[in-house]
């Protein structure tokens, strides 16, 4: 009985999201439904919900979630103080006269952007205003354009300190410091798989990358080695310096970044960029991102406590133990149903709604978390770019002059998805890219079967 109401929650959640409510208030509403009918038959016991105000409270007390609007803060002062200008202009003169330089520069600022913003849509439309008409204007193709500015803009998901990391660290129980570090080797792989692919783009026809003419190339010298010192080196700085501290372990997360949002505010204010409205912009920005968060996450307990109470991952453990293919099998399945949801729910949505059910599954399967949360990490940045649903497509078409169709937006983008999907290939078959100190057969997915006791006790014993 109670395994046979819990699948009848997810119709619950899509019946909300279609009638066009938020999610956030679609999951409590959901949540406080089903767990009503719970009581009314039953199933479920009231001392269930009675933990419910200490769960909420626990939410805005977690002091993990607390880096989130600090590092949002750094990533829009940086955003709002000119930095992707600076830093586009100053990397285009250094490879602008290289076939496909322009492409190398905003390749190597998107991994800058990703290592400061944090979010995807800030990179993406950051550098779709400023470089995408300067590369049409130099005659490069539309198409590689389009890609790698998309592209670029989606490695804030993956690069420290990426936001849904953190998330996705709290939801699996996980180091944030720990997935920061196993989702470097991944996101710098993806850079040099993206410098690949322009390289052997430009021999293969150059003119769809051409270098950029003489008479564009202002700086020479001297002149230009002091401009990319004073443009690269003080945001490089403050990334090494915060993420470096929480790598060594002298910082926290959320104190590295506090030092990051002090740190990015002495840098616009030393550069005379940052105004009261910019500084204004930014904080409104960040408080209605975190606002989203928390209200995402207070639903999302809600909807998984009546959930549980309904013994919904019973269901859960049952359905994926009925899979072919051990533990092989369950992580396929579980990529593309991440995947799919990614082309139509924020990560954010996806890493409060699915992976707390999840979870439970991978932990029992013996497998990593930190391998666990940054393959999702590079998947749901691989929907971000997937036709025609991508996000990231979305932001670029928003910011892209007349003269780009979305088909050209589209066709930019497969080459770049290509690479993405190699990436989560590789790193579900190769976990020591993520685990540094995996063990020497740590790659071997495919020997662990899946093992659920039907008697084993999955709730906690005040809910049984």
């Amino acid at each position: 009985m109670m395994e046979s109401i819990a699948p009848f929650m997810f119709l619950g959640l899509v019946v909300f999201l279609l009638l066009g409510y938020p999610v956030a208030f679609a999951l409590a509403a959901n949540g406080l439904l089903f767990a009503g009918i719970g009581l009314a038959s039953g199933v479920i016991d009231f001392s269930l919900l009675s933990a419910l105000p200490e769960r909420v409270y626990g939410i805005v007390a977690n002091p993990t979630l607390l880096a989130i609007p600090f590092f949002a803060l750094m990533g829009l002062i940086l955003e709002r103080s000119g930095m992707a200008e600076d830093l586009l202009d100053t990397i285009g003169q250094l490879f602008g006269s290289m076939k496909g330089g322009l492409a190398y520069a905003v390749i190597f600022v998107g991994a800058l952007l990703a290592a400061t913003t944090g979010v995807v849509a800030a990179s993406v439309i950051a550098m779709g205003l400023i470089s995408l008409p300067v590369m049409l204007r130099y005659g490069y193709d539309k198409r590689l354009a389009s890609g790698v500015i998309a592209a670029s803009g989606t490695l804030a998901q993956i690069i420290p300190p990426s936001l849904v990391l953190i998330v996705l660290a709290d939801q699996l129980g996980a180091s944030v410091g720990d997935m920061y570090m196993g989702a470097l080797l991944p996101g710098l792989g993806l850079v040099g798989l993206y410098v690949l692919y322009v390289f052997v783009l430009t021999l293969v026809r150059p003119a769809a990358a051409p270098a950029m003419p003489a008479s564009a190339r202002t700086l020479h010298g001297s002149a230009l080695l002091l401009r990319a010192l004073t443009t690269m080196v003080p945001p490089l700085v403050l990334v090494f310096l915060v993420l470096g501290t929480i790598f060594l372990g002298i910082a926290t997360p959320t104190e590295g970044g506090a030092m990051g949002a002090a740190g990015a505010l002495l840098l616009a204010l030393a550069r005379g960029r940052l105004t009261r409205l910019q500084l204004t912009q930014a904080v409104d920005s960040t408080t209605k991102l975190t606002t989203f968060v928390i209200f995402i996450l207070i639903g999302s307990t809600i909807f998984t406590l009546a959930f549980r109470g309904l013994s919904g991952d019973l269901w859960v453990e049952h359905l994926f133990n009925q899979l072919p293919g051990g533990v092989l099998g369950f992580l396929i399945v579980v990529n593309l149903m991440v995947f799919v949801l990614a082309f139509f729910l924020d990560f954010f949505e996806i890493a409060f709604i699915a992976v707390p059910l999840l979870a439970p599954v991978a932990h029992k399967l013996g497998i990593d978390p930190i391998w666990f949360g940054v393959m999702l990490a590079v998947n749901m940045q691989t929907a971000f770019m997937h036709p025609p649903f991508g996000f990231a497509l979305f932001y670029l078409k928003s910011v892209a002059p007349k003269s780009i169709r979305t088909s050209d937006i589209y066709w930019g983008a497969i080459p770049f998805l290509l690479i993405q999907l190699f990436m989560v290939a590789m790193v579900l078959a190769f976990p020591a890219i993520v685990l540094v100190d995996a063990p020497p057969d740590a790659s071997s997915v495919t020997e662990i079967p899946i093992e659920v006791d039907p008697a084993a006790g999955y709730l906690p014993a005040e809910w049984r």
